[in-house]
């Protein structure tokens, strides 16, 4: 059985975070472990408390995957503290880990900045080059790049900005007022759009680390790079369709759609 290592902090609401990665990976058919940056007070009307682990702990968590059971694909999401993200690089080259894929969590849905500046430069200087692919949206493209994106031309550009910055492929996510639902993944051989159609759900909680969870497990699963951004995008729109309503502010997916039905 294949296996996915997601860092990230825990969502007591379960629809983002470690509680999505890991239902993502698992029906996915990975085997799904963790190790936890934080431990977050939330639900669907927002946080309310975060209990950050130290850099020491983090660190034994991440020998206790490593030397056990080796993830054939790694996820990172929100980390918060420039401490983190050293120690973060740290183990994924000493292990030589692979198949990294990076969420760069770094501003909220109403624009507030989740990490110390800081905290930013760390994760650019160490954690981004060591990465497979990176899933900014647009606001932390502008964040990475200093520029406004405005188009699907300035989209081109900032992800060919920041693949050059730091060697890594960028799947640059739509939305956020620019397009529906149009995401552009930059590699070696340049842009890729991937067009989708945007789904009229409010409930949107958790979707940038169930994206990047599913791609991470498909590559675990051994497809390309392009198959498996595809094949995440596909899975993200099913599990919006799925039209799953909980809580008095904005909701998760429903990340086991395809069993849901069969279960009724």
């Amino acid at each position: 059985m294949k296996t996915a290592l997601t860092i990230a902090g825990s969502d007591s609401s379960g629809g983002a975070g470690i509680q999505a990665d890991i239902k993502t990976m698992t029906v996915h058919g990975v085997f799904a472990m963790s190790a936890v940056t934080a431990l977050t007070a939330q639900n669907t009307l927002g946080v309310t408390d975060i209990m950050e682990a130290s850099p020491d702990f983090l660190s034994h968590e991440l020998d206790a995957v490593f030397t056990d059971i080796f993830p054939d694909a790694v996820k990172t999401g929100m980390v918060s503290s420039s401490g983190l993200i050293h120690v973060i690089a740290d183990k994924l080259k000493q292990y030589k880990a692979r198949n990294i894929v990076v969420d760069p969590v770094m501003v909220a849905t109403n624009g507030a900045k989740l990490i110390c500046d800081e905290a930013i430069e760390t994760l650019k200087s160490e954690l981004l080059p060591l990465a497979t692919v990176i899933t900014p949206n647009r606001p932390e493209a502008e964040v990475l790049t200093g520029n406004k994106i405005n188009s699907e031309s300035g989209m081109e550009a900032a992800a060919q900005k920041i693949y050059e910055a730091f060697g890594c492929a960028v799947l640059m996510k739509g939305g956020h007022d620019l397009n529906d639902a149009n995401d552009l993944l930059w590699t070696a051989k340049g842009p890729q759009w991937f067009y989708g159609k945007k789904i009229d759900n409010p409930n949107t909680h958790g979707t940038g680390c169930t994206l990047s969870s599913a791609i991470a497990s498909n590559l675990a699963l051994g497809n390309d790079l392009s198959v498996s951004v595809k094949n995440a995008k596909d899975y993200i729109s099913a599990a919006l369709g799925s039209m799953l309503d909980l809580g008095h502010g904005k909701g998760p997916m429903n990340h086991a759609f395809a069993f849901s039905s069969k279960l009724r």
